[in-house]
C-alpha cells in the first residue's frame, strides 16, 4: 500500500472517531440536562416535604401545649 493511501485511511478513521466522540458528547449533554431537570424536581419536592413536616411539627407542639394545659 502506498504511504499516501495509508494516511488517507488514517485520516478518515480519525474523522470518524472524532464524529463518534462528538455524537457521544452530545448524548451525554442531553443526559446531563435531563439529570439536572430531575434533580431540580427532587429538590422542589424535598423543600415541599420539609415545609409540610415543619407544619406538622408545629401542630404537634400546639396539641402538646393544649394537653399540658388540661393536665393530660
Amino acid at each position: 500500500m502506498p504511504a499516501d493511501h495509508r494516511s488517507e485511511v488514517s485520516n478518515e478513521f480519525i474523522y470518524e472517531t472524532f464524529g463518534a466522540i462528538e455524537a457521544t458528547l452530545a448524548r451525554h449533554g442531553e443526559d446531563l440536562r435531563e439529570i439536572r431537570n430531575r434533580l431540580c424536581i427532587l429538590e422542589m419536592q424535598d423543600a415541599s416535604l420539609s415545609r409540610r413536616i415543619d407544619r406538622i411539627e408545629e401542630r404537634v407542639e400546639r396539641i402538646e401545649r393544649r394537653l399540658d394545659r388540661h393536665g393530660v
